[in-house]
């Protein structure tokens, strides 16, 4: 168990993470690509374990014939909050929030969402409170696996990447996480499999967020 002082920053990603948004990932997707006029298949399996890639790559690997992605991507943030029921936090979220807090460890949000979509969804399950560092796309910024946002963060709340420890389900936040030289935690409840992510080498791997308390 490392000592509470070293790790004084932990940072998550959103999707699958924090909150379970399968479903309105998935959903928003399907009425985007129709209104698009796009009928091709989306199997559902196939776009699961695809989460956290970046639509351009989403759409490419799997044949979806997008040409302009900022014409998708607008639509989609249009419709987004439209399946937003269909999202929850995962249990116990909110309580290791609070144990962070009582520690005085700095968190953060690190998502390859759009900053305004991070921030919506961030407020609209009432989460900002507990966030010094809330991290979307922006321009001029490379997205995950690189290390750079990550490094971003840790600038502007003057922490150091060595006592930060990146949270997250995909290999994309463990390979950012590294990227930055801080210390990784694989999330094994979200949209990859065990040993998928065992296959990153993290730090450390929990099987619900709960189990943070034995990291920290």
């Amino acid at each position: 168990m490392n000592d509470p002082l070293f790790l004084n920053h932990v940072c998550f990603d959103l999707d699958g993470t924090i909150i379970d948004s399968y479903n309105t990932i998935y959903k928003t997707t399907v009425k985007t690509l129709s209104i698009l006029n796009i009928h091709d298949p989306l199997p559902e399996n196939d776009f699961y374990k695809r989460i956290g890639h970046h639509f351009i790559d989403i759409f490419h690997e799997m044949n979806i014939p997008v040409t302009d992605f900022e014409e998708f991507i607008g639509i989609y943030k249009d419709h987004y909050f439209d399946f937003i029921d269909e999202s929850k936090i995962f249990d116990g979220v909110i309580e290791i929030f609070e144990y962070l807090k009582r520690n005085n460890i700095l968190v953060s949000l690190l998502t390859t969402k759009m900053q305004s979509q991070a921030d919506n969804i961030i407020d609209h399950f009432n989460l900002r409170k507990y966030f010094s560092f809330v991290m979307g796309r922006r321009d001029g910024i490379a997205n995950k696996p690189s290390g750079e946002p990550l490094q971003f963060i840790c600038n502007g709340l003057n922490a150091k990447a060595g006592n930060t420890l990146m949270v997250g389900d995909t290999e994309l936040d463990i390979r950012c996480g590294k990227n930055a030289g801080a210390k990784t935690c694989a999330a094994l409840y979200g949209y990859r499999t065990k040993d998928a992510m065992e296959q990153e080498n993290p730090d450390y791997s929990i099987s619900t967020i709960t189990e943070l308390k034995n990291i920290i």
